[in-house]
């Protein structure tokens, strides 16, 4: 079939057959179809969806298009990765990789960076001095080896043709498709030869997904081309609608990071880092169940251990010796490594009740705006602008208590902004209808078979 016919037959709403999606494939990576077409095809995708075999096939195509990794032989059955959906100071991997490499695992975490109001790892990385996300496949298998965990981006060699489908699919909006998402982050965990795989998906006010509904649509997608692509993948729903942990901001997010490997993580990151965690360790057979498997990710951080893989990868990624040894320290001083914001100010609290609510998503916005962020890929950001959180949900406050510290540089946040921070705390001050709003961020679990 031509590339036309494949468009209408997709278009009409039937099935592709794996030839014809490779087929499609294939014109995409070698260039071979006009970008139009590749639209039109993204479109008719969109509107028609896809039966699940046909969204197996297309990310196996996909991963496919590019070189997929190879591992030593030792290293079977303990090769493991992550994925989140994003969220709002979601600092998770940059805990929960050296935590498993302490556990024996083999961490080749390959991630993204921030776009809109969610953060990106690779961004909070980079805002130590030093840490260079850019490696090659030879130099991920050489720090594996010795360090057991790396965080990079994606090599040119790694699925190609995601990169060409994702830039048009943002400008055709077809981003949201389900079986378009589910290829585009499958492929890339597929050409890791992974173990075991976890999903941190995420619903809710400051998430992509806004129902928990919506949410295990995808993530049931994704686990099932991941299974059909020979990864045990399992997923975890969470809830995304105030801040993980205390931090947002690249700077501040790694400088919590660290006081969680310190044995000093606040309850609702080390819940998710724990799950996540655990469920890998099940799922490659390292433990025997999932307490188990949280049980020793508690044990590798209070022990210290994580943290020494931490500041291990640092050093193989690029960062000073002195650096990261200074970072890793017991008292660290971190603004004397990382970049701190010229000017913090505090908002406080308008009456005394309990905290009800903290709204991350317009956290997130106003700090996008004040250049946390980026708009579109490419831009830059500025790793010391973020924010600290000094109340919890549910704590019971005083009037004029200071709430949240902002560490912002030029622009200076405008009024309207400063309303907008100050709106995003909510308490409750009767005591006859206050009740207890914290809970776990961990709502359901798909489990692999």
């Amino acid at each position: 079939m031509s590339i036309p016919d494949l468009i209408k037959k997709k278009r009409d709403g039937a099935a592709l057959s794996a030839e014809e999606i490779g087929t499609f494939i294939e014109a995409v990576k070698n260039k071979t179809i006009q970008d139009c077409q590749t639209g039109a095809m993204l479109m008719a995708i969109w509107q028609k969806g896809m039966v699940a075999m046909e969204t197996e096939t297309l990310t196996r195509a996909m991963m496919l298009s590019g070189e997929v990794m190879s591992w030593p032989k030792e290293w079977a059955g303990l090769v493991v990765d992550k994925h989140s959906t994003g969220g709002v100071g979601d600092k998770v991997s940059l805990v929960l990789a050296p935590a498993l490499a302490a556990c024996g695992c083999k961490v080749p975490m390959i991630s993204g960076r921030g776009l809109a109001h969610t953060g990106g790892t690779l961004d909070k990385l980079e805002s130590i001095p030093g840490f260079n996300i850019y490696q090659s496949l030879e130099q991920i298998e050489k720090i594996l080896d010795s360090v057991g965990c790396c965080i990079v981006g994606q090599t040119e060699t790694l699925v190609p043709a995601d990169r060409i489908l994702y830039t048009l699919r943002d400008v055709t909006s077809t981003v949201d498709s389900l079986p378009l998402i589910t290829g585009s982050i499958i492929s890339k965990k597929g050409a890791e030869s992974l173990t075991a795989l976890v999903l941190d998906v995420k619903f809710g006010r400051a998430a992509l997904y806004k129902d928990l509904e919506s949410a295990k649509r995808i993530a049931q997608s994704l686990v099932n081309a991941g299974n059909g692509l020979g990864m045990r993948t399992g997923a975890v729903l969470s809830r995304m609608d105030t801040v993980i942990g205390r931090c947002v901001g690249n700077s501040l997010e790694v400088m919590e990071s660290l006081e969680a490997l310190k044995g000093n993580g606040p309850d609702d990151l080390m819940d998710l880092v724990t799950t996540l965690g655990g469920l890998l360790l099940w799922m490659t057979g390292l433990t025997s169940d999932l307490a188990g498997g949280r049980k020793r990710v508690v044990d590798v951080v209070s022990s210290g251990a994580a943290l020494l893989k931490f500041r291990d990868m640092m050093e193989n990624q690029g960062v000073a010796t002195d650096k990261a040894r200074s970072l890793c320290s017991a008292n660290s001083d971190y603004f004397s490594v990382l970049r701190k914001a010229e000017h913090q100010t505090e908002l406080t609290t308008p009456a005394a009740g309990w905290v009800v609510d903290l709204d991350g998503l317009v956290l997130a916005e106003v700090l996008h705006k004040l250049g946390s962020g980026r708009s579109r890929a490419g831009e830059p950001v500025n790793h010391s602008v973020g924010a600290e959180l000094l109340v919890s949900l549910g704590q019971r406050v005083d009037k004029g208590v200071p709430w949240l510290r902002l560490h912002y540089e030029d622009p200076a946040p405008t009024p309207d902004q400063m309303s907008r921070l100050q709106n995003a705390l909510t308490l409750e001050t009767h005591t006859d209808t206050h009740t207890q709003h914290t809970h776990s961020l961990v709502q359901e679990m798909l489990l692999p078979d």
